[in-house]
């Protein structure tokens, strides 16, 4: 039976795959993508489909759904409690757990360092690839180190987290392109360096700290951050419900832009970078360039809920999405002269 990618991405859009591949193991995936790449076939290595937009006409190659699962923390018992010799959990993760489950599991076993990031879709071995952040974290601060196939070296790598060129929502991993198309670098595992205690690691997210009632850079318990996060990111539409089409979506569709101090319009958030430049909202710019939430038709619309998001209603077709985000992003550019980029992959089809 022929899979169709609108089955298996948060979107709920794309068309068909030429071939499917479920792999289990990590041979199983490394054989996939290798057994593909010597025949010089297009592949897709997909995840949770989280971030991802797929042209309707589908994908002509093959699909490495990667399911492989195992969760394990190099640890040791001290005086009752487990500890890693360097004073927390190494913990290594297949690149096919879901995200949320393990970051559950972890504030569950009192790891700190990615109880902010509860909630988002996806699996494991994205989340380097985009450096995932919400609500004042992103997984660099904890990433130790990323094991990948390398499709140009045909091996198996290690990179430490140095070595991943972690920024704002990007790494090495999804700046590396194979020749073939594709990232160069599948990840099989993720490495996290988590401290132990029942404590958080400090809110600098002013939201979240006023949704716990505490000061901007304090601690509070682990659970009551997550429950938090969950919360902030429910009424956002940001927490996955198949009943809801608000969060028939990919997140968020357009990144926070970084422009000189001069371009930030009057009453834009403004975020001083080291280098000089300036993080303002895209949310803040689609708002007042005169979209609002719910902008859009019966077919495709910006969420009700948070206006960075644009979602499926139902009967959307991905040339819908896009029409919406280039009239989004045209609408932005007009206001504003700033140019807007979109964060999900875009898989055979373009802005």
């Amino acid at each position: 039976m022929t899979e169709r990618l609108s089955d298996h991405t948060t979107l709920r859009l794309g068309g068909p795959a030429r071939r499917w591949v479920r792999a289990t193991t990590e041979r199983e995936l490394i054989e996939a993508v290798d057994s593909a790449d010597r025949v010089r076939e297009p592949v897709l290595v997909l995840g949770g489909g989280s971030n991802l937009v797929v042209a309707d006409d589908g994908f002509p190659g093959t699909v490495v759904e990667v399911a492989t699962r195992g969760i394990s923390a190099d640890s040791e018992t001290v005086d009752g409690t487990r500890i890693s010799v360097c004073g927390g959990a190494l913990v290594t993760v297949a690149a096919g757990e879901v995200w949320d489950d393990f970051v559950a599991e972890a504030v569950r076993r009192r790891w700190v360092g990615i109880e902010a990031l509860s909630g988002i879709p996806g699996t494991v071995g994205a989340t380097p690839i985009q450096n995932v952040g919400a609500y004042g974290q992103e997984v660099a601060q904890t990433v130790a180190r990323v094991r990948v196939w390398d499709r140009r070296l045909r091996g198996i790598r290690t990179f430490a987290a140095a070595d991943c060129g972690f920024a704002y929502r990007t790494s090495r991993f999804k700046a590396d392109r194979f020749d073939a198309g594709g990232g160069r670098h599948v990840v099989l595992d993720v490495t996290f360096q988590l401290a132990i205690g029942d404590s958080s690691a400090p809110v600098t997210y002013a939201e979240l700290a006023r949704t716990l009632g505490v000061e901007v850079g304090t601690r509070a318990p682990l659970a009551d951050v997550r429950e938090a996060v969950l919360r902030l990111r429910a009424g956002k539409g940001m927490v996955l419900d198949p009943d809801d089409h608000d969060t028939w979506s990919a997140g968020s569709f357009f990144t926070n832009p970084f422009v000189e101090p001069g371009r930030v319009p009057a009453g834009a958030p403004s975020y001083p970078q080291p280098d000089g430049a300036v993080k303002t909202s895209a949310a803040w710019l689609i708002e007042h360039a005169g979209f609002a939430k719910g902008h859009g038709n019966e077919r495709v619309s910006l969420s009700t809920k948070h206006t960075l998001a644009l979602t499926n209603r139902g009967a959307a077709t991905t040339a819908d999405l896009l029409a919406l985000a280039r009239d989004v992003r045209a609408g932005v550019r007009e206001a504003y002269g700033i140019e807007l980029v979109n964060e999900p992959v875009l898989l055979g089809c373009s802005l």
